[in-house]
């Protein structure tokens, strides 16, 4: 039987960068969301125009898509039992019980699930077009590259071209009041990991606000 490791696309993971076996690479931003429903009709004209006209200063693809996953709460419930064992006032004991059970009566009927949501930014050194589709087609390797992965100054350059692609998106996701942060190696780890494996963990439940340090 073939190792599984052979079926996943990515070569290695560093600084921030996904390197593909074929030599393609890519960098993935966590975006913030915003309400568009509480919004005015005007204001969602505007943020629909400001979005298209992001769109059209791209001279690269990008790809969006949803993280979805059920949050398990246990954690936040063991520390809500440590906040009850440590309490002295009897009154706030009693309500924090109250919450604990609440919130155990209501995740035994409702799925909590928790969204995030990312854009891909490709860089394709060998210039190959992927025609690959679908869910996670962002890292399928398509064409096989004879480049091989490695130093030098062709590879800094590289680099240095996708990550100005990855502020190119920053700035415009901005200019529409979207937050955008690159996720560093323990993140993409981590987020791979949950998408090759949906059943087995919990996601990192931290806002894109926390994992960039801005309120």
């Amino acid at each position: 039987m073939r190792p599984s490791r052979e079926f996943v696309a990515i070569q290695k993971i560093e600084n921030g960068v996904v390197f593909l076996k074929n030599g393609w690479m890519r960098r993935i931003l966590i975006v913030g969301g915003l309400n568009f429903d509480l919004k005015s009709e005007g204001e969602q004209g505007t943020i629909l125009s400001s979005f298209q006209e992001f769109l059209n200063t791209l001279d690269f693809s990008v790809q969006f898509f949803i993280h979805s996953r059920k949050v398990n709460v246990e954690r936040y419930l063991e520390k809500m039992r440590v906040f009850y064992a440590a309490e002295k006032n009897e009154l706030l004991k009693i309500q924090i019980d109250e919450y604990i059970s609440f919130i155990e009566s209501f995740v035994s009927q409702n799925d909590i699930v928790s969204k995030s949501f990312f854009v891909v930014v490709p860089y394709e050194p060998m210039h190959i077009i992927s025609r690959a589709g679908g869910f996670l087609s962002f890292l399928k390797t398509g064409q096989k590259s004879t480049k091989e992965n490695g130093g030098g100054e062709s590879m800094q350059e590289d680099i240095r071209q996708l990550n100005h692609r990855v502020d190119q998106v920053s700035s415009g996701l901005g200019q529409i009041g979207l937050r955008a942060a690159p996720l560093e190696d323990d993140e993409l780890v981590e987020l791979f990991y949950n998408l090759y494996n949906p059943q087995l963990t919990e996601r990192d439940t931290r806002s894109p606000q926390e994992k960039t340090g801005k309120k």
